[in-house]
């Protein structure tokens, strides 16, 4: 880093002294100017041609060495007014330093309050600084603060001022701020502005920036407060991740440290009375509310594209694989791979009509899972509601599922009232719900367990439940288990893989018909329980207290 010869306040001084001079030797010349001409007058009159003629000469000699004075009296004069602007800018960086910032963080805040406005004060401080100075040296660490400064000075407005604080910290004040969200976007414009990479030295350099940001006057109103509580920010910042943005209002500040919010209040401003004072704290509590809002609503809106994003990527992966699954061959090829050939070298046509009408029925499935999870993204599922018989609607689904629930040597009950169960819906969308349920029911308990169907029913609603003793839920996963592509580590493998969609379909097509479908579990290898609520037609002829049940193993 190269200092100037000669301090900036010395500068002044001598270029102060200089002009003095030059304003002395200016009116000297002025008088004589004056008394040479009154002699040029009076030889004129004596006739004195010859002498008349040196006076002029004189005379103009001495009008340019007035001009080459005044000259050179303007040079002082720049030169003095240089010196002073030097003295007001950082010697590295050619910031303003803190005095030139603080006497326009002084007009920022008569303007604020000449028209009841706000401005934002901003600590910036470059991440990992010291670790890069350490390795490369302090002169490549002082032209990354050279090219910090310059892309932080180009990123704001001409009335915003950007400040050298000390070291590697910047402080930045945005005047005539619209509101808060104004100061967000302008600190993310800078942590772009300085995280571009940049060549220094033959060196690549990535640096990025943490930001605090202190409103005023909701925050206070003096500039050492509103710095402390823009710095506390800022290192609040640091401890979410490097790189961010943090205003004072929801920081989580209170750590101990020097960099600690002050504990004093953030001065308030003088009132005429006790009513006063009150309204200006409603005032303040509405303001920062209103500061929340608008980061929550930019929060959302990024969540909200982020979102639309990840659906869009969805439902192209859900086409592409339902059009692959409905080619007819896909199952046949999957079945060939699963024959391998009988010891005992038994007749295979059973054996291959079995496995493959068994992988025909569960790709069916999948792909009726998969089409329905893209009409539930693009808005397009249809019901076609009438009155349904859900009696019929289980008996169908139990039927469909006995052979699986058989292989694996599991007993399945069935619990249900006497009677017709009528509720207005859509019978093939029932069945789709009631099939996806004991199909994973069945395919998340070990053989040999225990699943059970039942139904309970009231004046007003139906509730059905399948429940299982199989691997269970953990906790972790329980809240999530109905998102789609969503499966618990401890599922995966288990009796084949799945894409995790069947249950997110089967809640959709609940909902839609306006229940509710729940999931319980106690915890791993404690079962999973899944509860059905559907609302009665009002006219159904079940009787509430009279049951039927049966027990089997699930063989045919």
């Amino acid at each position: 880093m190269t200092l100037p010869p000669t301090p900036p306040d010395k500068a002044v001084e001598a270029a102060e002294g200089r002009l003095a001079e030059l304003g002395v030797q200016i009116d000297a010349m002025q008088a004589l100017l004056v008394r040479l001409m009154q002699d040029v007058v009076r030889e004129e009159k004596a006739g004195d041609d010859r002498k008349a003629g040196r006076l002029v000469e004189v005379n103009e000699k001495l009008v340019v060495a007035a001009m080459a004075a005044q000259a050179d009296a303007e040079a002082a004069a720049q030169a003095r007014k240089q010196a002073a602007q030097s003295s007001l800018l950082d010697a590295l960086t050619h910031l303003p330093n803190r005095t030139a910032l603080l006497d326009r963080f002084e007009q920022a805040v008569a303007a604020a309050r000449r028209h009841g406005t706000r401005f934002a004060l901003l600590f910036v401080d470059l991440d990992h600084f010291k670790q890069l100075n350490d390795a490369h040296g302090h002169v490549f660490g002082d032209k990354v603060l050279h090219l910090a400064a310059g892309r932080m000075l180009a990123a704001v407005r001409e009335v915003d001022t950007v400040s050298r604080h000390g070291g590697d910290e910047f402080l930045v004040l945005l005047a005539e701020l619209n509101q808060p969200a104004d100061a967000q976007a302008v600190a993310e414009k800078l942590i772009t502005a300085v995280g571009a990479p940049a060549t220094i030295d033959d060196q690549v350099v990535r640096v990025t920036a943490s930001i605090g940001i202190a409103i005023c006057p909701d925050d206070g109103e003096d500039f050492d407060t509103l710095v402390a509580r823009a710095d506390a920010a800022m290192y609040a910042s640091k401890r979410r991740h490097a790189g961010s943005v943090t205003f004072h209002a929801t920081a989580a500040v209170g750590a101990s440290g020097k960099h600690a919010p002050p504990s004093s209040p953030a001065p308030q401003p003088v009132q005429a009375g006790t009513g006063a004072a009150t309204a200006e704290g409603r005032l303040a509590d509405l303001r920062e509310a209103n500061e929340r809002l608008v980061l929550a609503v930019i929060s959302a809106q990024e969540l909200q594209a982020a979102a639309e994003r990840a659906r869009e990527r969805q439902v192209s992966l859900i086409t592409a694989v339902a059009e692959e699954l409905k080619n007819p061959e896909a199952p046949i090829r999957i079945a060939s791979t699963m024959l391998g050939r009988p010891p005992n070298d038994d007749p295979l046509l059973p054996r291959v009509k079995k496995v493959v009408e068994r992988q025909m029925t569960q790709m069916s499935r999948l792909v009726g899972d998969l089409v329905e999870a893209a009409n539930l993204d693009s808005g397009e599922l249809k019901l076609d509601l009438c009155r349904v018989d859900l009696g019929e609607v289980i008996e169908r689904s139990v039927a469909a599922i006995r052979p699986m629930i058989g292989e694996r040597g599991q007993r399945f009950e069935l619990r249900r009232p006497t009677g017709t169960l009528d509720v207005q819906g859509d019978a093939a969308r029932l069945e789709q719900v009631v099939s996806n349920l004991l199909d994973n029911a069945s395919k998340y308990t070990h053989e040999g367990g225990r699943i059970s169907l039942s139904v309970d029913v009231t004046a007003d609603k139906l509730t059905l439940t399948v429940a299982d003793n199989g691997i269970g839920i953990t906790s972790r996963m329980l809240p999530h288990v109905f998102e789609p592509f969503v499966q618990d580590p401890q599922a995966l493998g288990f009796s084949g893989a799945g894409l995790g969609i069947g249950l997110t379909v089967a809640r959709a097509l609940v909902q839609a018909h306006g229940g509710t479908l729940a999931a319980a579990s106690e915890g791993v290898n404690r079962g999973s329980r899944f509860m059905v609520t559907l609302p009665r037609t009002g006219s159904e002829q079940a009787t509430p207290d009279a049951g039927s049940a049966s027990n089997d193993s699930g063989s045919t």
